[in-house]
This record gives structure tokens, C-alpha cells and sequence, in this order.
């Protein structure tokens, strides 16, 4: 026994320079594939907003176009992420390459015609195809698995240029309640690689000092007074962070709800894109011609324009704004069209924040800040994520408010997720 624990031990020392070293790699070529893959999504974007009554009404034709790909040269990858956690979990040998060119394009073609939908899940995706598929390349003890995490992680940074979150979910996301940190040192190596890399090519990232953002307020005198912890205030970031918990679990159990139904209700997948396609064109039209279309960067933008604003008219946002792009979302990827989930999350999140702050009695980009970042925790299932980004878009000095919504709206997501999540179990 002795000695079997001496050989694992030397094994598992030797094993860590290979892994580093292909994570390295692994980094390196999400990151030039992630910055490829959003600066031309960004260019896609800009296009339909420049023309939507051109794009928008073909929305259907685009599907049918994704569609009529997946089943002609796609069989076996359009489970997207649910593909990726099946092997993680060791239910799939293998994730087919040519998932990474399609599930490029099929986004592409989603956000040319207008439909709501991510980006961040397709980064996910494309990390850890590249990675599972390096992993068989190497004879390391579940490296598999390892540079599958790491490839999340690469994607995650690559794209959204924020490492330590990265890190966190690609850690975090595939059983709950347990970190994969096994894979701890090579997801951090391919993440901050992939995020330099990534950024040496161009991408960026939207970025907000909230204490520089109005001299009207403080957030450190908010949340503490000379007696101490302004447990107050605190309740009110703990009100916050149910009712985006609430919203978030309740987007990832309405996402897995209406993909049964419509999947019932057209069982032929071309009828169904068709069919609802045309619907969502026709409804994105109308409400407004395309706000509710692509990213939702666009909402986002809102919330934070206006330093002096102190509700949510001052911003242009609407009470409802949220409520439409989590219902299109919802539609959008149960249907057939291609794309993440995370970015309209943040969208979600920022708006709903933005239209209950005055309520709460928290200063609007605050509240707008901690929506953004804990709807999508509460979405993924995930805590240490949401903190991260919060911190590292908003400020580390935000960190304390972050850290009592996100974990609030972790604990009242009533245990939902839009990934197939493991779950834990306790002995």
C-alpha cells in the first residue's frame, strides 16, 4: 500500500508539468478562436442593428438554415452544453470537433436575424472540445476531465475577459456543491493565457468603477457606519438577492419547461423553427424594433449611461424590460436557434436591478451591478462565479455587497440550473 501510494504521489508531481504545459497551448488557441469568434459576433450584431427591418423578418430562414445543418453535418452536437457535461461525467467518449464550427455559425446566423441569445456558453464549448480532445493526446490520469475544465475556463476568459471568474465556474459548474479541484492549477494556466492572448488581439471588456460612477454615494459608507456593519443596509442587498434568485432559478426551470413543450408540440424540428421563428420575428419587430435582439448589451449600456439617473426612467430602461428578454431568450433557445445563455442573463439581471432599486432603497448602478452578476449565479447554480465577475467589472471593493446577493440568490434559486449539473450527495 505503501508503495502504491509513493508511485500515485510521483505520478501525480510528474503529471503537472504536462498538464501546464498543455494548457499553455490549450489557452493560447481558445483565446485566438474566442477573440475570432466575438469580434466577429460584435460586427454581426452591428449589422442587424443598423438595418433590423431587413435582418429580423428572416429570422425563420436562419433557423431553417441551422437546422438543415445540424442534421445534415451536425449529428451528435446539438446538445451543446449538455454534450460537454455528458463527458465530463463520463457518459460520452467524445465531443466531435466539428462542434466548434457549428455552433460558431449557428450563433452568428442567430444574432444576424435577431434572435436573444448568448455568447459565453458558446466560448464554454468551444474550450472544452479543444480540450477533451487534447486530452486523448496524453497519457495523464483524468486528463479528460482536467483539460475539459480548463477549456471552459479558457473560453469563459478568452471571451469575457474576466479570469478569476473563469476559473471559479469552469471549477464549480459541473457538480454543485463540489469544486473540480483537481483541475485547479491547469484551468488557471489556460484561463489567464487565454485571456491575454484574447486580449493582445483585440477583445475587451465592459468595465465600471461604481465608487467613481457618482460622488452622491459611498459604497463602503453604505455598508458600514461608525458602530460598525450597516446590518440595514445589508437586509436591503439580501432583498435584492431573493428576488434575483428567484428570477434567475425561475429562467433556468422555464427554460427546461418550454424545450419539453415546444419539442412536443412540433416534433418536427424544421416546423418548429419555422413556426416560431416567424413568431419572434414578428414580435421583435413590434417591440421596438430589435432591443430585445442579440446580446442585450444594448439594455445594458442603459443601465449605467446616466451617472445623475435615480430611477429607472432617468435610464430609457423600462419596468418590464426584463420580463420580454427573459421570455424571448427562453424562446429563442428552445426552438432551435443557437447561443449562450450568460449574456442575456446579465441583461436580466442589470434591468431588473435597475427597475427595482428604488424600491429596495439601493442606488440604482448598484443595484443594477448585483443583478447582473447574481441572476446569472442563480441561472448556473453557481456562487464563487458571480462574486468574481461582479468584483472584476465593478471593482474588488464592491466585492462585500456582491458577496451577500450573490449568496443569497444562491441559496433561494430553488436548486435550478440551465446545465445539467450533477448533484452532490451528502452521506
Amino acid at each position: 500500500m505503501a508503495k502504491e501510494k509513493i508511485k500515485e504521489k510521483v505520478m501525480h508531481w510528474i503529471s503537472q508539468p504536462v498538464l501546464v504545459a498543455v494548457a499553455l497551448v490549450l489557452g493560447a488557441i481558445v483565446g485566438t478562436l474566442t477573440a475570432f469568434f466575438g469580434q466577429v459576433l460584435d460586427r454581426v450584431g452591428a449589422i442587424r442593428d443598423a438595418n433590423p427591418l431587413y435582418w429580423i423578418p428572416a429570422l425563420a430562414l436562419g433557423g431553417i438554415a441551422i437546422v438543415f445543418t445540424y442534421k445534415k453535418v451536425g449529428k451528435g452536437t446539438e446538445r451543446g452544453m449538455g454534450l460537454v457535461f455528458d463527458a465530463a461525467h463520463g457518459n460520452e467518449r467524445e465531443i466531435p470537433l466539428r462542434l466548434i464550427p457549428l455552433i460558431m455559425a449557428a450563433t452568428w446566423i442567430t444574432h444576424l436575424f435577431g434572435g436573444s441569445s448568448g455568447r459565453e456558453g458558446v466560448a464554454m464549448q468551444i474550450g472544452a472540445t479543444l480540450g477533451h480532445n487534447i486530452s486523448s493526446k496524453i497519457h495523464v490520469e483524468n486528463a479528460p476531465r482536467i483539460l475539459l475544465v480548463a477549456g471552459m475556463a479558457a473560453g469563459f476568459a478568452g471571451l469575457f475577459q474576466t479570469p478569476m471568474a473563469a476559473i471559479a465556474i469552469s471549477l464549480e459548474i459541473l457538480i454543485a456543491g463540489h469544486l473540480a479541484l483537481t483541475a485547479l492549477l491547469t484551468a488557471t494556466v489556460a484561463a489567464i493565457t487565454a485571456y491575454k492572448v484574447s486580449e493582445m488581439l483585440g477583445n475587451s471588456r465592459f468595465t465600471l468603477d461604481l465608487n467613481s460612477f457618482s460622488p452622491d454615494w459611498n459604497l463602503a459608507s453604505l455598508l458600514y457606519s461608525e458602530s460598525g456593519l450597516n446590518v440595514y443596509f445589508i437586509l436591503k442587498l439580501a432583498l435584492l438577492g431573493l428576488i434575483f434568485g428567484i428570477v434567475g432559478g425561475g429562467f433556468a426551470k422555464l427554460l427546461t419547461l418550454s424545450r419539453k413543450f415546444f419539442a412536443e408540440k412540433f416534433p418536427n424540428p424544421f416546423k418548429r423553427v419555422a413556426i416560431m421563428g416567424a413568431v419572434l420575428s414578428v414580435l421583435m419587430i413590434l417591440l421596438w424594433q430589435g432591443r430585445y435582439s442579440g446580446l442585450g448589451t444594448n439594455l445594458v449600456d442603459m443601465c449605467f449611461a446616466n451617472p445623475a439617473a435615480l430611477t429607472a426612467s432617468d435610464t430609457g430602461i423600462y419596468a418590464y424590460d426584463w420580463i420580454f428578454k427573459l421570455v424571448l431568450t427562453i424562446v429563442t433557445l428552445s426552438v432551435g436557434f443557437q447561443g449562450g445563455e450568460v449574456t442575456p442573463l446579465f441583461t436580466i439581471g442589470a434591468t431588473l436591478g435597475t427597475a427595482v432599486a428604488t424600491i429596495a432603497g439601493v442606488p440604482l448602478p448598484l443595484a443594477a451591478a448585483l443583478g447582473y452578476a447574481a441572476v446569472f449565479g442563480a441561472a448556473t447554480n453557481t456562487l464563487f462565479a458571480p462574486i468574481f465577475i461582479g468584483a472584476e467589472m465593478f471593482g474588488f471593493d464592491t466585492l462585500p455587497a456582491f458577496f451577500v446577493a450573490c449568496t443569497v440568490a444562491y441559496l433561494c434559486n430553488g436548486g435550478q440550473s440551465i446545465y445539467a449539473q450533477k448533484k452532490l450527495r451528502l452521506r
